[in-house]
């Protein structure tokens, strides 16, 4: 819908009636000058499909996702790959339980030092290829609720993230196959 408004700075989705949408691909995609954006009104109970919803979104510093239902949603792929000025995001009212694929999902987000993913139900998801890759600043990360039984794909998932150190990642298994990908 907005995807490679490059110029645009603000918007006011406050009247948007997202009721009927399943399908948010690259709604926002490349809208490098978007700072922050306040969501709080969309309804997203039907939406199934949320890849790329924020790629490459450059200069994205804030955004309020507080209000999202998940619950539909099955791929969350590249959701915010490039956000590199994001530093914080609050997925707590996440509902993961059908995503499968989550590759990409945070990948060059290299200002974001911190995620809590303890709120994610991972149990659905096979593909998690580049997951965290490149995230350079990202130095503690909750994956306690991540279950990596039917992921497939993994690979460089924690790629490029120099300042991440095992100790840092809290996980409910310490033999946990995530953690061999960890260099």
């Amino acid at each position: 819908m907005f995807r490679g408004c490059s110029s645009l700075k603000s918007i006011d989705l406050s009247s948007f009636n997202t009721t009927n949408v399943n399908n948010m691909i690259y709604m926002f995609s490349k809208c490098s000058s978007l700072k922050s954006i306040d969501l709080s009104s969309f309804n997203t109970t039907n939406v199934i499909n949320m890849d790329s919803m924020f790629s490459y979104c450059s200069s994205l510093n804030s955004i309020d996702l507080s209000s999202f239902n998940t619950t539909n949603v099955n791929d969350m792929s590249n959701m915010f790959r490039k956000c590199s000025s994001l530093n914080s995001i609050d997925l707590s009212s996440f509902n993961t339980a059908k995503v499968n694929n989550m590759c990409s999902m945070f990948r060059d987000c290299s200002s974001l030092d911190s995620i809590n993913l303890s709120s994610f139900n991972t149990t659905n998801v096979n593909n998690m290829n580049g997951m965290f890759h490149g995230c350079s600043t990202l130095n503690t990360i909750d994956l306690s609720s991540v279950n990596t039984a039917n992921i497939n794909n993994m690979s460089g998932i924690f790629y490029g993230c120099s300042s991440l150190k095992k100790e840092n990642i809290k996980i409910k298994n310490k033999n946990d196959k995530i953690l061999n990908e960890l260099k």
